[in-house]
């Protein structure tokens, strides 16, 4: 992607909806900013777009210079999503090639300047967008999100499996919900049972990334419009996605350009 100034594209996928993949893709491209990369995230969910809102900018529209998108600037990163582009009320009531198209055109249509990471939020599953992305962009890597129980590990296993498929090096598997910490007693349980993302991160070759637990301040900060790495970047959370993004930048240093 160098002809769009883009070095490096990271998806962030899920099997399944409901493990807070959205969260941790923001999440990651923030840290990723703090370590002081140029980064863009593109909110590829088109259907369910939550970038605009995470990022405390869902009021704001992209402005239209000579037929090119200008990206939403926010807590030092750049974005576009279709939450950017439709009423937020509207819905999206599109087949399948028109989603991939939007897809492409909020990619190359969009003055992304020089970036060292582009991050991509994924809609869950692995559908028309999902391959598309994969067939028509050189991905660097894919980081899978996952909760521990078994339901959800029978769905990521599909998305590794495309991924797999289409030659996409998987770069990790973050574990979302690992644990829940009472505020009152401090006791920690697995709510949803333990070990999942190292049995996918097993079985595909591949390594943990990080573990998030699940926590209320999360959410809150998160759906505020300034996640933990922003809002408490001292935080264990901002600190948990801070370790996520430096193993990335690892896995990523041997990928071509």
């Amino acid at each position: 992607m160098s002809h769009l100034g883009i070095k490096k594209i990271i998806a962030v996928a899920s099997g399944k909806g409901g493990v807070g993949k959205s969260t941790v893709a923001i999440n990651l491209a923030l840290a990723l900013a703090k370590t002081g990369a140029k980064v863009g995230i593109l909110d590829a969910d088109i259907y369910g777009p939550s970038q605009p809102t995470m990022l405390g900018a869902g009021e704001a529209r992209p402005e239209l210079k000579d037929g090119v998108l200008h990206p939403i600037e926010r807590h030092g990163i750049k974005s576009m999503s279709m939450g950017y582009l439709i009423d937020a009320t509207a819905p999206v009531v599109w087949r399948g090639p028109m989603l991939g198209k939007a897809m492409q055109q909020m990619l190359y249509e969009t003055d992304w300047g020089q970036l060292d990471y582009l991050v991509v939020d994924l809609p869950p599953g692995t559908g028309d967008i999902q391959i598309t992305l994969c067939q028509k962009i050189p991905v660097s890597g894919a980081v899978v999100v996952t909760t521990p129980q078994h339901l959800a590990l029978l769905d990521v296993r599909r998305a590794c499996e495309m991924f797999k498929k289409m030659n996409v090096p998987i770069l990790g598997v973050v574990e979302n919900m690992s644990t829940y910490h009472c505020a009152e007693c401090g006791h920690a349980a697995a709510l949803f049972g333990a070990g999942g993302a190292a049995t996918i991160a097993s079985e595909y070759d591949t390594v943990q990334l990080g573990a998030i637990p699940l926590a209320i301040e999360i959410r809150e900060m998160t759906d505020s419009g300034a996640p933990p790495v922003v809002q408490a970047p001292d935080s264990e959370y901002a600190k948990a996605f801070g370790g996520i993004a430096v193993k990335v930048t690892e896995m990523l240093k041997h990928s071509p350009d």
